[in-house]
């Protein structure tokens, strides 16, 4: 295992003392009720109210402002002490915001992972033990039953399926400027097939940047209903079309066009598949390109990240991925995805990392 200079500071050596390690062991014990006070104190207004009031509040102003009783206020602001995400003043009884208070009403990313956890996957992880043995998605089953979750997408309820496209776009946007400048101005590309293209915000960004690219996206047929309804009415939208591939099929292979595309772009999507999958889908991939294609992957991967914090969210990421999306795939470090690489008869030319919140991007050829 390869890990960054970071998380190999924080993963390879003890740094608790006994009384510490103590006190994680108890939070882990209590971490569901943790997530659910401290998402409660966002949506009741509780949090919010006590940020607005730098010299704090009392238990009764808050209770007169959010109408919310005594009693659950109490309740509400015991556990946030405890938490850590406010302070107290025993003089005055004022609560006031906490460091750890203020990233979590102001962060973007904590916001879009509560939203992400509790709305998608937190009923779900109940069967997370159910999924690990058997590796299907079985928390998916309150949702719907189809075997994976991109299948339901479009009929998941308008609150999971807006927190789930919030989750998947959050941290794929943050890289779209680099990321635009690698595939165009570094390789020139002006064909380009969009594997997993989900709504076509990839799509969009591409023809808007590059006005000769023409783009393809592959994806379900229900996904690429949902694609051009998104793209239409958009400048350059008559550049796009869509390839209608179930991917998991062995069978389906890519489109094989008068040309070869220049490009093949994968973002975030290979982790949506086991690794026998990928190795699959690789290959007919390969089938697909000539000596000037590049297929580019671009991947969170949690053992190329600059700080630790990145690394927890996204090895928690591939839990959803065991017990809602599919049951055997999950965020992949490097050299699970070499390996993948490598068993489909290609082969990584360059890899760019830390682009916008952690990515990566692996350049692959064809030998």
């Amino acid at each position: 295992m390869n890990l960054s200079p970071a998380l190999k500071k924080a993963y390879t050596k003890e740094h608790l003392s006994a009384l510490e390690a103590r006190h994680r062991a108890e939070w882990i014990a209590w971490g569901p009720a943790v997530f659910q006070a401290s998402r409660l104190m966002v949506k009741l207004g509780i949090l919010p109210l006590i940020a607005d009031n730098h010299e704090g509040l009392t238990r009764q102003e808050i209770c007169s402002a959010t109408g919310l009783s005594d009693y659950a206020v109490k309740c509400l602001l015991e556990a946030s002490l405890c938490i850590g995400t406010v302070l107290a003043d025993p003089e005055t009884d004022r609560y006031r915001l906490s460091k750890t208070g203020w990233f979590l009403l102001n962060d973007d990313a904590v916001q879009v992972n509560m939203d992400f956890n509790h709305d998608v996957n937190y009923e779900g992880w109940f069967r997370l033990e159910e999924s690990l043995r058997e590796g299907r998605p079985a928390g998916l089953e309150h949702f719907g039953p189809w075997p994976t979750v991109y299948e339901g997408l479009s009929e998941l309820p308008p609150l999971a399926r807006d927190s789930w496209l919030a989750f998947d776009h959050y941290y794929s946007d943050s890289s779209f400027p680099q990321a635009l400048q690698i595939v165009f101005d570094e390789h020139h590309v002006r064909s380009l097939y969009d594997v997993g293209g989900n709504t076509g915000k990839w799509a969009l960004k591409c023809v808007g940047y590059d006005p000769q690219v023409k783009v393809t996206v592959l994806d379900l047929p229900q996904q690429i209903e949902m694609m051009k309804q998104n793209i239409a009415g958009h400048d350059g939208a008559d550049r796009i079309s869509g390839y209608p591939i179930d991917l998991l099929n062995p069978q389906a292979k890519f489109p094989k066009f008068p040309e070869a595309p220049d490009a093949i772009w994968m973002s975030q999507f290979l982790d949506c598949f086991s690794m026998d999958q990928i190795v699959d889908i690789l290959r007919r991939a390969r089938e697909a390109m000539s000596s000037r294609t590049r297929i580019y992957i671009m991947e969170t991967l949690w053992d190329r990240q600059k700080y630790d914090t990145a690394a927890l969210c996204l090895t928690m990421t591939s839990l959803y991925f065991t017990a809602i999306a599919n049951g055997n795939s999950k965020m992949y470090n490097t050299e699970d995805l070499q390996a993948c690489i490598d068993k489909a008869g290609l082969k990584t030319e360059k890899i760019y990392d830390n682009l916008g919140r952690g990515h990566s991007i692996v350049v692959v050829s064809a030998p």
